[in-house]
């Protein structure tokens, strides 16, 4: 059984939610970080990233870094940028990108169901990337970017959640890249009563976006829980802010890869001996593939589709995943990738930036050949996940991303 629970949330303003409302704090490094800081004083990623409020040369791990963004927290509070909310409630959060909308439930998830793997991961976190996370979350005492969290449908849930967005949102606004954002508030008790209910019936809960957020949120908590006197399970930093999203609602995009050498070989060299493994297919135009095992190839202003001449189809959830295949038949075979975490040959480019990308990288010469990808399934993700095992690095390109600073969990 999942365990889920309201809480009193910290929001902006009303006129200020369109103003406030940033994209999560890793999309950005950290000259695009100052670059939004300066642009909007506002900006969520003024306190997702304190180091916007120094100079370039400071430390951005500094103690002085992270108490800037508690003190800023409490600024905003104070002036009225943001608004405490008296009573604990859900709320629901609507995205609507290209026409295509999303709906998830916002509430704080356990962090002994992140534990005992009621909520399950497909992805290694790095210790490193999870250090600044902590102590952000522990010094201001605050989750302030959601977890991207995906469940198997349940109807009840859906029901009341189509309720909710039938009345008045709290907040209706379109974001700089087009992307609609609504927010609608669950406070009936009967409501919520029947919503925590329907979650104990669920089994499992999986991340799809965040790994290191929900790592950090719950190590944060269980560092908390070693410090209390007088502990007892109830105090809100043992549950993390999420949004919980039903699987036949999410859309994954393609990852799309680019390598900046052929291992040595000329083109005329690799084109053959891909043809050892792949079938190779020139085409006219920009490859966006539309099935399993098949992927575009960009070489020398040239597109191609490929296809492995034996198809692979194991009992392996992970083996089977399109990004594995290539992988294993093609990267690290003929290319030489073997760990591609961490070898500098190989690049991850997001399937948001299109194909176009891929064409611009080549014929700029700043990459040697790009492949499309056909996107990983939710339903692959649920597979890897229900067996344990981890994905490749950079399987999934989640859209539209959850916007931080909506949504605030004191803990």
């Amino acid at each position: 059984m999942a365990v889920i629970k309201t809480f009193k949330c910290v929001h902006p303003a009303e006129d200020k939610i369109e103003k406030v409302a940033a994209l999560p704090y890793d999309v950005y490094n950290r000259e695009e970080a100052l670059a939004v800081a300066k642009k909007n004083p506002l900006s969520f990623i003024n306190i997702d990233r304190p180091e916007t409020q120094f100079e370039t040369e400071h430390d951005m791990y500094a103690d002085d870094v992270y108490q800037k963004a508690a003190d800023m927290l409490n600024e905003w509070i104070d002036n009225g940028t943001f608004v405490e909310e008296r009573e604990d409630a859900f709320y629901v959060y609507e995205l609507t990108m290209n026409g295509r909308t999303q709906t998830g439930l916002v509430a704080c998830a356990s962090i002994d169901d992140y534990v005992n793997n009621v909520i399950k991961k497909h992805e290694n976190t790095r210790e490193e990337k999870e250090i600044d996370r902590i102590r952000h979350v522990d010094t201001v005492g605050a989750q302030t970017g959601p977890i991207f969290l995906a469940y198997r449908k349940n109807n009840i849930v859906s029901a009341i959640i189509n309720k909710a967005k039938s009345k008045n949102a709290m907040f209706d606004f379109t974001s700089e890249d087009g992307i609609r954002h609504r927010v609608f508030k669950i406070d009936d008790a009967v409501d919520i009563e029947e919503i925590k209910k329907a979650f104990e019936d669920i089994n499992d809960i999986y991340i799809a976006d965040g790994h290191h957020r929900a790592a950090s949120a719950v190590k944060v908590g269980l560092k908390r829980r070693n410090e209390s006197v007088w502990y007892n399970g109830e105090e809100e930093f043992n549950y993390f802010l999420s949004v919980l999203f039903p699987d036949e609602e999410l859309m994954i995009m393609p990852y799309n890869r680019v390598l900046y050498e052929l291992n040595g070989m000329s083109e005329e060299e690799f084109l053959a001996k891909l043809k050892d493994t792949f079938e190779v297919v020139a085409k006219d135009s920009g490859v966006e593939p539309r099935e399993k095992q098949t992927y575009g190839m960009y070489l020398s202003g040239q597109w191609y589709e490929i296809r492995p001449k034996e198809k692979v189809n194991t009992v392996d959830p992970v083996k089977n995943l399109d990004v594995s295949v290539l992988q294993n038949l093609l990267f690290e075979p003929l290319l030489g990738i073997e760990d591609p975490r961490t070898d500098k040959r190989i690049d991850f480019i997001g399937g948001i930036r299109g194909i176009a990308e891929l064409e611009r990288l080549v014929d700029e010469q700043i990459a040697k050949v790009a492949f499309s990808m056909y996107p990983t399934s939710i339903s692959e993700l649920f597979a890897v996940s229900d067996a344990k095992m981890l994905m490749p690095p950079k399987s999934t390109w989640f859209e539209p991303k959850l916007r931080s600073g909506i949504f605030i969990h004191k803990i």
